[in-house]
């Protein structure tokens, strides 16, 4: 991908050759879609990786905790999920730092994938900053579910950072594709972890 090649030093895909998918989701935790994710996953014994967004804790701290019981990693998403094109580099640190004092985490994920290089160099090495290898577009409401579905699979291979989302807006394609793809991969013998 070429993305990989212009930003090296952004995590795009876990080396390995062990049958090993790194689930992440964005955008919660929200009550409505959170906990039937983490039951997703429990029935799978995978651990995955949600990149929650620093309000939705503030206004559901439980879900939140639920993440964290269930032993998932937590990755930052911002605190207003804000878009790092449009946002001067001290508004956009002051958002991340504002997540921060709620819980402390070294990895990070732009909202979007938009990022600036100043953003970014201010963020790094201290941070990991987390993209993917397997869009799902699970947000996207015009694109059919089962399309959805055999794009994910397609597209995975050892490695793999898969992004979904835990949101209302996803909803009716993620619901769709996260038990029948942690079914396949499964059968195949892959084994879902969080990102250290």
């Amino acid at each position: 991908m070429i993305l990989e090649w212009i930003f090296p030093r952004y995590l795009w895909k876990v080396p390995t050759a062990e049958k090993v998918i790194y689930l992440t989701f964005d955008d919660g935790p929200i009550p409505e879609v959170t906990p039937w994710v983490l039951e997703q996953l429990a029935a799978y014994h995978a651990k995955a990786t949600f990149f929650c967004v620093g309000d939705n804790i503030r206004k559901h701290p439980e879900t939140f905790q639920s993440i964290r019981d269930a032993g998932h990693s937590v990755g930052n998403h911002t605190f207003h999920h804000i878009n790092g094109w449009k946002t001067p580099l001290a508004q956009y640190l002051e958002d991340i730092e504002k997540f921060d004092q709620m819980y402390q985490t070294p990895l990070f994920r732009p909202p979007y994938g938009r990022i600036k290089r100043s953003q970014a160099d201010a963020l790094l090495p201290a941070r990991q900053i987390v993209m993917w290898s397997v869009l799902t577009r699970d947000y996207d409401a015009s694109y059919r579910e089962d399309s959805c579905l055999n794009n994910a699979i397609k597209r995975t291979s050892p490695g793999a950072i898969v992004l979904l989302h835990d949101s209302l807006k996803a909803w009716k394609n993620m619901s769709y594709v996260l038990p029948r793809y942690l079914k396949h991969f499964s059968e195949k013998g892959y084994r879902f972890e969080a990102l250290p």
